[in-house]
């Protein structure tokens, strides 16, 4: 691989998801009356017919990030079991399918060499997982982390703090990546010199997003930092945080602590200290075994709502949907106040659909307060 200094890969996805509730919505009227059908489906039919009622606002972006992804220990053991390299998403690739971008923090180098054991704080995987990354629906990962150079410049190409560009729909997205000092040697800093991670240097950092600010929509900051397994942010977060949006930066999102810790609103713009864990082998405790999928929405103008998905490993390494308290326990780490919105899912168990709520932040204000346009579905 290229010797060149990188902390961002970017893969690109082939293809889009194809939604079960267009077939679904099609057969459904082709072979059931209307007596037929039950109230669950009544009422989702109900809800889509309303929603197409709306005047449409135009195309956004979906980007859609998730948390902390190793492919080392336990997970390569797991993944070798079920004879599966794809087994860790099979539970959530539709739903990462279904955004136009997707995005996460990469805990590991991908390079040959010998098989990590449990509790080792080496990490590494085996050539293969940038596939299996990308069949999952994967355009953006951070490799600004303090696991990545743990094979030396193995693995490492492109250049530290220089943004990755994508453009879809008309709007440009820049992704920038950082690593703080307290979490891995120095000698894990990029220079001139030495492949590395860009660390998280306030005045360079600064510098570099204004100046990406001009040359793209948006700007989206990732930051490896905190106090591992703590429920609030320290300061060395939230400063580079606030430093980042003063800068340009429009949304900031953080990793390291491998538990969800709690989110701001800061000049407007949103700041996730840490979406916890995605693919892990952190079994040990719930909190570590938990996680926090959001979805962005940009428009135009700016971002007009973000998804809440909070996921659990139930089993090692293999996340999915939370659900009834657990959903709720992963949302109040946050310590936000939501918007709820209705929305279905499909229930395979009950072959039917099944109404539910979303915790929903809007960062627009809606055309008409309280109407209608709070309506929106999200297929998972």
């Amino acid at each position: 691989m290229p010797r060149n200094i990188e902390w961002l890969i970017l893969f690109f996805v082939l293809g889009f998801a194809v939604l079960g509730s267009s077939y679904y919505l099609h057969s459904s009227k082709n072979s059931e009356t209307p007596d037929s059908q039950s109230q669950s489906e009544k009422d989702f039919l109900d809800f889509v017919s309303q929603k197409k009622e709306l005047p449409s606002t135009g195309e956004d972006v979906s980007l859609v990030a998730v948390g902390d992804i190793s492919y080392s220990r336990g997970v390569e053991r797991i993944v070798k079991k079920q004879k599966d390299i794809n087994y860790p998403f099979l539970k959530i690739r539709d739903y990462l399918k279904n955004a136009d971008i997707v995005f996460g923090n990469l805990e590991t180098p991908i390079t040959k060499g010998r098989e990590i054991s449990d509790f080792e704080m080496v990490f590494r995987s085996n050539p293969g997982t940038e596939q299996a990354l990308k069949e999952a629906g994967f355009s953006v990962l951070s490799l600004a982390n303090n696991h990545t150079p743990n094979f030396g410049e193995q693995g490492l190409s492109e250049e530290a703090a220089k943004p990755a560009y994508i453009e879809t729909k008309g709007i440009k997205l820049a992704f920038l990546g950082y690593n703080d000092t307290d979490v891995v040697p120095a000698s894990y800093e990029a220079s001139e010199a030495r492949a590395g991670t860009a660390f998280m240097r306030l005045e360079k950092m600064s510098k570099v997003v204004r100046k990406t600010k001009q040359e793209t929509n948006f700007v989206i900051v990732s930051m490896h930092s905190g106090t591992e397994y703590a429920a609030k942010p320290n300061n060395s977060q939230i400063n580079f945080a606030h430093s980042a949006i003063d800068a340009g930066a429009d949304l900031v999102i953080g990793h390291h602590p491998h538990v969800v810790q709690t989110m701001e609103k800061y000049k407007g713009k949103l700041i996730f200290y840490s979406l916890g864990n995605f693919v892990f082998d952190q079994p040990q405790r719930q909190a570590t075994k938990e996680g926090l999928v959001i979805k962005v929405y940009f428009a135009k103008n700016g971002i007009s709502k973000v998804a809440l998905l909070p996921v659990v490993m139930k089993v090692l390494a293999q996340p999915e949907a939370a659900s009834g308290d657990e959903k709720e326990k992963i949302l109040q780490r946050l310590n936000f106040a939501f918007d709820k919105r209705r929305t279905y899912y499909f229930d395979s168990d009950q072959a039917n659909y099944q109404k539910s709520s979303e915790a929903t932040i809007y960062l627009e204000t809606p055309v008409e307060e309280n109407s209608n346009n709070h309506i929106t579905v999200d297929p998972f």
